[in-house]
């Protein structure tokens, strides 16, 4: 809570112009009872003419007073509201952007989703209505207890009872339906995360016939969803009858208690009309307080889970103080007894890798699936961090380097191909500084993708779908190579990018390539033999291990693992070519 305290605080003139709006909106509340009192007193049942006149003007203008104090204080609560909500979205945004996946399979994407909208939205909501009715309840219910006690001190204990069975309604909602707000944000987690997978994997789902089978997973999740909904919607419900009921009967006693002090000459018929009316305001900041409670847990909750990926500590941390490369070394990529292991896994992934490359040179990773390829190179640019040993880059290791630093020596390629919504130009030029087009174009090229680029309507200016939908698997990942290729690094890591485009696409592909990549160290992580075997070096990877190392002639020469893959992937008569070729 001290944290949300601190976003308030950014905006503090505007909740002292906000509270200034609050006070002259409760001042005009309370003056108003007390002047219909006067009227009623002196100038109806006093005869006073003149004086209702003089009055009724007085009460015109504190009337206006308070309308100009209601505006001013709504205004600026929906204006800070706003501002505050908008600045825990941003904060929110930078922290989850600068999670690792150990960050990220915390929490779910959906559930983070969930977190960066539907809570702040309950904050949000929370802040504007806390803000207006956290400050006018006490103002108003204490000003108007004082005023009604001085007004008629022999009725006030109606005030009381009534108070103490508002509070006895607030509490009970408080017992019930706080573990149900709780539980309700972590059910639209779940209903998110539900529709998500069923988003993501449409095809698998129409491919197997499992419309219904994931109907059924949807509809179990809407309806725990709905329930909950419905149980605090109910007790809502139920509430402001009660309250109402309370606020009518002690109506009702006011007028019958307050008739036999008028016929006695104890108080006066204007004194009874302004005491109501004060203990109709005490009621209304009672009301107004209970409305925050009933909201308030719900937004506490919110809270919670926001603060928690605020709060949540990197796995991958910048360094405290970053250093630079070696002068005149750039693009040797190094690794020294690495050994790594996923969180809470059994086993590590990778165990005692070592190996070096340099610019000009194309080094190639081939192995069984599961035995560490893509674990290996998602080391160099951080997505996780060694267990130990060192991965080096132009003799730095990679952990201190800063985060800017590292990224621009490296263009990426994933496994699957990643486009953003915008055009073919912009996501081409992502990771470039300025949008060179001339640049562009060559990269479009080299990755082959300009058959398909200039077929499009309006060729790089196109637009592509969010997550590339509108466009092939193959398509999407030579446009993704394109983009690493237009960044111009000094390090090329391709995560099996070549998996969906045809031989002859392939083959074209990587002849352009190396055209372009002669003084870049070039990272190739491939299943197919055809993909790698040009390479200068090649790394068999067996179960986390290095089994084997060198080129292509040599592993089928000396390595099993090696001779096994190619077996399994050549005929007999290319097999034996490609053996006596070596020879």
């Amino acid at each position: 809570m001290l944290k949300f305290l601190k976003y308030l605080a950014k905006y503090w003139w505007q909740v002292v112009i906000l509270f200034a709006g609050v006070c002259l909106q409760v001042w005009s509340s309370l003056q108003l009872p007390d002047m219909m009192s006067q009227i009623v007193n002196k100038g109806i049942i006093g005869a006073d003419q003149t004086y209702i006149y003089r009055e009724g003007g007085l009460m015109l203008l504190v009337t206006i007073a308070g309308g100009i104090g209601t505006l001013v204080a709504g205004f600026f609560a929906a204006r800070v509201g706003a501002a505050v909500a908008a600045k825990i979205r941003e904060d929110t945004f930078k922290k989850v952007i600068s999670f690792s996946p150990n960050e990220t399979n915390k929490f779910s994407t959906a559930s983070l989703i969930t977190r960066s909208t539907n809570d702040v939205n309950q904050v949000q909501q929370v802040t504007i209505m806390g803000l207006r009715m956290a400050l006018q309840a006490p103002l108003m219910g204490v000003g108007a207890v004082v005023k009604a006690f001085t007004t008629a001190p022999d009725m006030a204990w109606i005030i009381a009872l009534a108070v103490g069975s508002l509070l006895t309604v607030i509490i009970t909602v408080m017992i019930f339906a706080l573990p149900k707000f709780r539980f309700l944000q972590k059910l639209i987690d779940k209903l998110n995360s539900v529709t998500r997978e069923n988003l993501t994997g449409i095809r698998v789902v129409r491919a197997f016939n499992n419309e219904k089978y994931e109907q059924k997973k949807f509809q179990k999740a809407n309806d725990e969803l709905t329930k909950t909904n419905l149980f605090v919607n109910r007790v809502m419900v139920v509430v402001f009858p009660i309250v109402q009921l309370i606020l009518n009967v002690t109506t009702l006693l006011v007028i019958w208690v307050g008739a036999s002090f008028v016929e006695k000459g104890a108080v006066e018929i204007g004194n009874l009309m302004a005491f109501m009316q004060y203990a109709l305001q005490v009621m209304m900041a009672f009301m107004f307080l209970a409305m925050i409670f009933i909201m308030l847990p719900r937004a506490m909750v919110s809270w919670k889970r926001i603060d928690e990926v605020l709060t949540t500590k990197l796995s991958i941390r910048p360094p405290k103080k970053a250093k630079k490369p070696r002068s005149g070394e750039h693009g040797i990529v190094e690794f020294k007894g690495v050994s790594f292991s996923y969180p809470d896994a059994d086993e590590p992934v990778l165990r005692d890798i070592s190996f070096k490359a340099e610019p000009g040179q194309t080094v190639a990773f081939i192995g069984s699936t599961g035995s560490g390829k893509s674990t290996l190179i998602n080391l160099i640019p951080r997505f996780y961090d060694v267990s130990s040993g060192q991965v080096l880059l132009d003799g730095v290791d990679v952990r201190d380097y800063a985060s800017k630093d590292l990224t621009d020596k490296i263009g990426y390629v994933p496994q699957r191909g990643v486009l953003f919504s915008g055009s073919v130009e912009s996501n081409v030029a992502y990771g470039m500084d300025d949008k060179d087009e001339k640049r562009i174009t060559k990269a479009i090229d080299i990755a082959q993708a300009h058959e398909f680029v200039r077929k499009m309507d309006d060729g790089v200016k196109s637009k592509i779908s969010q997550g590339g939908t509108n466009v092939s698997g193959g398509q999407k990942q030579r446009l993704s190579i394109a983009r690493a290729i237009a960044k111009d690094p000094e390090i090329y890591i391709f995560d099996d990018s070549f998996s969906a485009l045809d031989y002859r696409t392939d083959r074209n592909l990587r002849a352009a390539l190396k055209k372009q990549t002669k003084n870049a160290t070039v990272l190739i992580v491939g299943q197919r033999i055809s993909t790698i075997k040009s390479a200068d070096k090649i790394i068999v990877l067996d179960e986390g291990k290095v089994v084997g190392d060198g080129t292509h002639r040599e592993l089928l020469e000396s390595c099993r693992v090696y001779q096994e893959i190619a077996r399994s992937q050549l005929s007999t008569a290319e097999y034996a070519a490609e053996v006596s070729h070596g020879e």
